[in-house]
């Protein structure tokens, strides 16, 4: 079985045929989902989601391009429903340059990922961290906030091995989706082929990013066997092994999946 570490089953490109979709799932060998909130209406779809089906759990927090969704006030909501059981995660949260160039954005940015991690650590909850074109920032703030102390996973992962050795030297997670299967994805690769496979999770980011063979179409978690396959290959061991470590670190991760 397979444990889908990302997803967004709230977005709109589901809207026709989300239950058919989610109901199959488990025929197909995914036994577990994350779904993950980016902005603030994402959220509520998302623990609409959670309430639906007992396979999928829920991360709430707001993407760093989405943070003109974030007040006081809807910090406080997020606090009051990270108490809820099936909460697994605050995310995704980060730092996002590649849209926004700006340094006063850039400087909210970081703001609001510091806070949203403080949350996370008051909340004992795993963090979801977007980063894109962002790489020196969000190491040095991940650090400077003492992330080690606040268990997660980068997602969709896609700076060098060293840059992951960081973030597993604190206890973090690599997040591994379809990316990996593009041949033009040389520093990935090196990355799935060089970190300890206790510390990668498989993930789909769907309906993006949808990995070969069925790159351009909408992604969704059927297509991971792709990826772990992928990620087999570039270690030389099976794609069973891959599936049945990345589930085990990811309910390792997320604990309160049951």
């Amino acid at each position: 079985m397979i444990f889908e570490s990302h997803a967004h089953y709230d977005d709109r490109r589901f809207d026709s045929d989300r239950k058919e979709l989610l109901l199959s799932m488990e025929e197909h060998g995914i036994e577990t989902i994350i779904n993950v909130g980016s902005d603030l209406e994402g959220v509520k779809k998302t623990l609409a989601l959670t309430e639906e089906y007992p396979f999928i759990y829920g991360a709430i927090g707001i993407h760093p391009s989405e943070i003109e969704d974030l007040s006081e006030e809807v910090y406080e909501w997020l606090r009051e429903r990270c108490c809820l059981p099936k909460v697994a995660a605050v995310g995704e949260i980060g730092l996002d340059y590649y849209w926004d160039k700006d340094e006063e954005v850039k400087r909210s940015q970081r703001y609001w990922f510091c806070r949203q991690m403080e949350l996370a650590r008051e909340q004992e909850l795993p963090v979801i961290i977007h980063s894109r074109d962002a790489a020196e920032d969000t190491l040095k703030l991940v650090q400077g906030i003492h992330g080690e102390q606040i268990p997660g996973v980068v997602h969709c992962f896609s700076y060098s091995p060293e840059q992951a050795f960081a973030y597993i030297k604190m206890g973090y997670y690599i997040g591994i989706g379809g990316v990996v299967t593009f041949k033009n994805a040389r520093k990935l690769k090196e990355t799935a082929a060089a970190i300890p496979l206790e510390h990668i999770l498989l993930e789909t980011d769907c309906p993006y990013l949808s990995p070969e063979p069925e790159r351009g179409k909408r992604n969704s978690s059927l297509n991971l066997p792709y990826v772990a396959q992928e990620i087999a290959r570039l270690r030389g061991i099976t794609q069973e092994e891959v599936m049945e470590v990345t589930r085990e670190n990811a309910r390792r991760l997320f604990s309160r999946v049951r």
